[in-house]
């Protein structure tokens, strides 16, 4: 049974414990919800920095063993969170490596503002968040995981 994500039928909501209420938590798409989920939200956003490349090392190894932390506790949402956190890791840094300031759009409209415009030693803080954004999303256990909750849960 392949269910598909439906985001209108799931809020995000900061007032539930997903880690007493793992039933509730959704994998949804990229990196929903991850400003949201409680108590995971709180454990890794303190070490998520990307400013410099070394603290983005720093970062993404700090995140890399929490995340490795829930995979040994079989705490999926806990580790499906700390993947999410390298994955906005690479595209927060990615964006401020390619616009100044981080932003995207000229102010009030939806046209892109021109590329290039942005600070190169963040797009080497992207680079180390993909790489271990990779290697969270290739751990076999990890996967297999995702694949029992996509199916169970959602």
């Amino acid at each position: 049974m392949n269910k598909k994500f439906k985001l209108d039928q799931y809020a995000w909501k900061s007032t539930i414990d997903y880690r007493r209420h793992k039933e509730l938590y959704k994998v949804g798409k990229g990196e929903q919800g991850v400003l949201v989920c409680q108590p995971y939200k709180d454990e890794i956003l303190v070490h998520w920095k990307f400013r410099t490349p070394a603290l983005a090392k720093i970062s993404a190894k700090k995140i890399y063993l929490l995340f490795l932390s829930y995979l040994k506790k079989e705490d999926f949402p806990g580790a499906d969170m700390a993947r999410k956190f390298l994955q906005m890791g690479f595209t927060r840094a990615r964006r401020y490596a390619n616009y100044k300031g981080g932003k995207k759009y000229i102010t009030g409209t939806r046209s892109l503002l021109p590329k290039g415009t942005g600070e190169a030693l963040k797009g080497k803080s992207a680079e180390i968040f993909y790489k271990a954004w990779q290697q969270a999303e290739k751990n076999k256990k990890y996967a297999v995981l995702k694949h029992g909750w996509k199916q169970a849960i959602g």
